[in-house]
């Protein structure tokens, strides 16, 4: 399980790493709605919400991996529900988002 918990620490570390350049509009955007857009769509497309998105989702994914890798390292059994909560915040995250930004664009 030692393993397993460093895996899921190094991990959770990528992403809060992400989350803090994709804050800061630095490096390339990791959203869908980007990396899908043509040319002509990414030039006139309004970048700053994606940013903000992609950077909450790898926020919320972070937590979602720093959870598990304490739940390995020290096998408490209750904290399968934080990690549940923290798993659902980052669906409905991701879907509320999405749909604000749809029709805000619109």
């Amino acid at each position: 399980m030692i393993v397993l918990s460093i895996i899921c620490g190094v991990i959770s570390a990528a992403c809060f790493v992400a989350s803090a350049f994709q804050f800061a509009e630095k490096g390339p955007l990791l959203n869908n709605a980007y990396l899908y857009a043509s040319e002509k769509e990414r030039e006139k497309m309004d970048k700053k919400p994606y940013y903000r998105q992609s950077g909450v989702a790898f926020l919320l994914i972070g937590v979602l991996f720093a959870l598990n890798t304490v739940e390995l390292a020290v096998r408490t059994g209750w904290m399968i529900y934080l990690i549940t909560a923290a798993a659902a915040a980052a669906i409905v995250y991701a879907l509320v988002s999405s749909l604000l930004i749809s029709i805000k664009n619109k």
